[in-house]
Order: structure tokens, then sequence, then C-alpha cells
């Protein structure tokens, strides 16, 4: 029940990692773009989206890890 459990969490957490890596910005504006455009940005350059960007994309990154780790200690 507990490893269904972690599988569906990992799952999950592994599909928003991706949505969140998607949406950051690379050569052109990405997120921001759409949020703004370029000259939107705060004097550091990034934007208030790209900093919640930035920390659910980590925080969705550790939650896979965990998950993975877990799930790899437990299914042994």
């Amino acid at each position: 029940m507990i490893n269904a459990l972690l599988i569906v969490i990992d799952l999950i957490a592994a599909l928003l990692l991706i949505l969140t890596i998607l949406l950051h910005a690379g050569r052109g504006g990405g997120l921001s773009d759409m949020f703004g455009g370029p000259g939107g940005g705060s004097m550091g350059g990034s934007t208030v989206v790209e900093k919640n960007l930035d920390r659910i994309t980590v925080l969705m990154a550790l939650v896979f890890f965990f998950t993975t780790v877990v799930l790899g200690l437990r299914l042994d």
C-alpha cells in the first residue's frame, strides 16, 4: 500500500518537474515573456513569477529525489 502511494507521488512529482522545467526561460523569454515581457522584471533581472517558478522546480526536484530514493530502498 505504501509502495503504491509512493509510486503515485513519484509520478506526479516527475510530471510536475517536467512541466516546471519546460516553463523556464531559455534564450527566449519563456514564462516571463508571457506575463509582462522583458521589461517587466525587477532590478535584479528576475521577476516574481520566475523566482516562484524556481522555488516550485526545486521543491518538485526534492520530492522526486526523496520518493525515488525511498522507493529504491523499499523495493529491495
